[in-house]
């Protein structure tokens, strides 16, 4: 992700300056700049979703169901744990810290 933005910047540095660096050479760059920094925040955000899935089995652990529904719960917590909730990108979950990469 980091690697696209590092490309993305310096040649969009190079567009403006073969364009001439004035005013008018920057609306053209501008649309590509806009769907990078979407792309980027697409993906911080399905990455912050997916760490926030590997907390819900500590969450359901720590409720309480009433008597007698422990051993249910367990199964539950195990159940969500080996499901590998979150997003995937190329058979790969995708982390804060892959989305960083």
């Amino acid at each position: 992700m980091l690697l696209a933005v590092g490309f993305a910047v310096p040649l969009t540095l190079a567009d403006l300056l073969t364009l001439g660096a004035r005013w008018s050479a920057l609306p053209p760059v501008v649309p590509g700049m806009i769907i990078m920094s979407l792309f980027v925040r697409a993906f911080l955000v399905a990455a912050s979703i997916t760490d926030k899935c590997g907390r819900v089995p500590a969450l359901v652990n720590s409720l309480c169901f009433g008597p007698g529904t422990e051993a249910k719960r367990q199964l539950l917590v195990d159940y969500i744990s080996s499901s590998g909730a979150g997003f995937y990108v190329c058979d790969v979950r995708l982390t804060v810290g892959m989305a960083l990469k």
